[in-house]
């Protein structure tokens, strides 16, 4: 009976200073907000970037290649013809020569850069990427009209392009330009396709972007195992075709999907945990408010208390008392911060374009946290008041 009537004193009191309980809410609400919201963004920045990469598939692996200068001794005679400076220089047929693999189905070296591209009286710079035909397999490349890049345009340097809708939007106004003709750094090219997707890219064949972005050496390229189970078995071939090539395997690192996936994951988790402890400096800072009103309300209900110990009320009780209303205080701003946190995520949601969510996990952290806040803060004022003798708590004025 004690119990109920101390938790009816201490929301009677919350009631009373209803402008005032709400503003020391609000620093709760803010954290709460911010935790909730931040997390979120973190969580659906992981999705989006691992969604992306799964989709490429399981069998896709990156390769990527820092070009290294060797000595003359240790050069046969197509690299020294390569160039008086001694570089190792990885060609197009050497990469191409590891679809004779019995494991690897599709190859695709890439090079890319920034050029300006024109229609009309319309121009802007565009993210350049030569591949081949290979490619669109590779990672599952989508198109909304038209066609891809094809064989006969790699051995004939065709200036054909497949750019991406948003590509197409900036310099058109709509995305119905297949047949259309562009210019890219000056030279004429005809429109073949428009990808499925929101992207400002330009994509044209490997041996004309090559030519066009003056590059002569392979750095990057990719490939695709027959099946999902005999990845590390096309991996092991790469490797081996690299280390004939370059003599140091530090030259070179392969990547598959699962380290990539674990990569990013790894990259996302910690991004999502430093927005999570940022977010937190909020909710203490609102707790610090919690603990300065409950002061001066023990301060301002000196009185109260001491009529309350005369009349036999036990320390326990004004104790609990104080405490129940610290903890009501962090607990209702820690419930409307996390209603205000689902709205702004449904707001954020369209204005980022990426999908967000209020998982329970994080609801859950956000509560806990924000009533451990009114605990932990509410109990040095609550320890003050129910250490106040009762003499000297009537005699306050």
């Amino acid at each position: 009976m004690a119990l109920t009537q101390t938790i009816s004193m201490a929301f009677k009191a919350i009631a009373g200073n209803k402008g005032r309980s709400f503003l020391t809410m609000l620093g709760v609400i803010i954290g709460v907000v911010s935790v909730t919201v931040l997390v979120a963004i973190g969580q659906g920045a992981t999705s989006s970037v691992t969604d992306s990469i799964a989709s490429m598939g399981t069998n896709l692996l990156t390769v990527n290649i820092q070009t290294r200068r060797v000595g003359f001794g240790g050069m046969n005679r197509s690299n020294r013809s390569a160039g008086a400076k001694g570089t190792v220089i990885l060609k197009l047929n050497d990469v191409l020569s590891l679809k004779e693999n019995e494991y690897i189905q599709y190859v695709s070296p890439t090079v890319s850069g920034s050029l300006t591209v024109k229609a009309g009286s319309t121009n802007t710079n565009a993210s350049v990427t030569g591949v081949l035909p290979d490619y669109a397999s590779i990672v599952n490349v989508e198109l909304a009209s038209g066609r891809y890049i094809i064989d006969a345009d790699v051995e004939n340097r065709s200036a054909v392009c497949v750019i991406g809708q948003e590509l197409a939007e900036d310099l058109y106004g709509n995305t119905n330009v297949v047949g259309n003709t562009l210019h890219v750094d000056g030279r004429r090219f005809r429109i073949v396709g428009v990808l499925d997707s929101e992207s400002s890219e330009l994509i044209m064949p490997f041996t004309l972007a090559q030519r066009m972005l003056e590059s002569t050496s392979i750095s990057t390229f990719y490939l695709s195992a027959t099946e999902s189970s005999t990845v590390g078995r096309a991996q092991a071939a790469v490797e081996r075709f690299l280390y004939k090539k370059y003599k140091n395997d530090s030259t070179y690192s392969i990547m598959n999907q699962e380290q990539m996936l674990e990569t990013v994951n790894e990259m996302t988790g910690t991004l999502s945990l430093m927005l999570g402890g940022i977010a937190g400096i909020s909710l203490l800072v609102g707790g610090i408010g919690i603990m300065n009103i409950m002061l001066v309300s023990v301060t301002e209900r000196t009185r109260e208390i001491g009529i309350r110990k005369a009349i036999g009320a036990k320390r326990r009780n004004i104790l609990l008392q104080f405490l129940i209303e610290s903890v009501v205080i962090s607990g209702l701003g820690g419930v409307l911060g996390l209603i205000a946190g689902y709205g702004l995520m449904q707001v954020l949601e369209n204005v980022l374009g990426m999908a967000m969510s209020l998982s329970a996990g994080v609801a859950q952290l956000a509560m806990g946290f924000s009533m451990g806040v009114g605990v932990i803060f509410g109990l040095y004022p609550a320890n003050k008041a129910s250490k106040l003798k009762p003499i000297d708590a009537l005699h306050y004025s």
